[in-house]
């Protein structure tokens, strides 16, 4: 089955497409494989960007919030940095240009979905408590991608570089990794009452 891609919000997309066309945006940026680049520029797998603010007991459903849509940039055939939009007063804009070990590690995720048998909707999950991102494969190929509800058989593959003990590129279902996630999460700082 065809992994799902949803249609980025259109002022996200031009936004990008816009500092991908402004010689400035591209100079300044902080990716030196965008600025050394000699061919053409293109904003591809747009996915949207849920952040898991917080790891909750089993038994809790947990809720996203969605933070970004971020665009994999292309240039003769291969990605070579990525695109944030962030939402703001006036719609989404363009928030920053990056490169990193998450480019190579997302489209690997994403070919080994797109050979599952089975349809899902692509998105990114950050679970900052884990210094973690993962690629959500979410079920319902038809939701919203701007909802933020994890079902039990969503399936996350978490990417490279990975937190210790959880295996990068290796589907879980959101029912058996949430317990070991909460596990990774300690209990907070213990209050003095003095």
């Amino acid at each position: 089955m065809p992994l799902h891609v949803p249609s980025a919000p259109a002022p996200a997309l031009r936004s990008v497409s816009a500092a991908l066309g402004s010689p400035t945006a591209v100079r300044q940026a902080r990716t030196s494989a965008l600025r050394s680049a000699q061919g053409p520029l293109s904003p591809e797998l747009p996915l949207p960007v849920h952040v898991l603010d917080r790891i909750a007991p089993t038994g809790t459903v947990p809720r996203t919030r969605l933070a970004a849509w971020r665009f994999l940039i292309r240039s003769e055939g291969r990605a070579i940095a990525a695109a944030d939009t962030m939402l703001t007063p006036d719609g989404w804009s363009f928030s920053h240009f990056f490169e990193g070990p998450y480019l190579a590690s997302t489209e690997l995720a994403v070919r080994q979905a797109e050979a599952s048998p089975t349809a899902y909707q692509a998105r990114l999950l950050s679970i900052p408590e884990l210094y973690m991102l993962t690629l959500w494969l979410h079920d319902d190929t038809e939701d919203d991608a701007s909802t933020g509800v994890l079902a039990p058989a969503d399936v996350l593959v978490p990417l490279a570089p990975a937190p210790p003990g959880i295996a990068a590129h290796r589907p879980h279902r959101v029912a058996d990794l949430l317990p070991v996630m909460t596990l990774r999460v300690g209990p907070g700082p213990l209050l003095s009452s003095a």
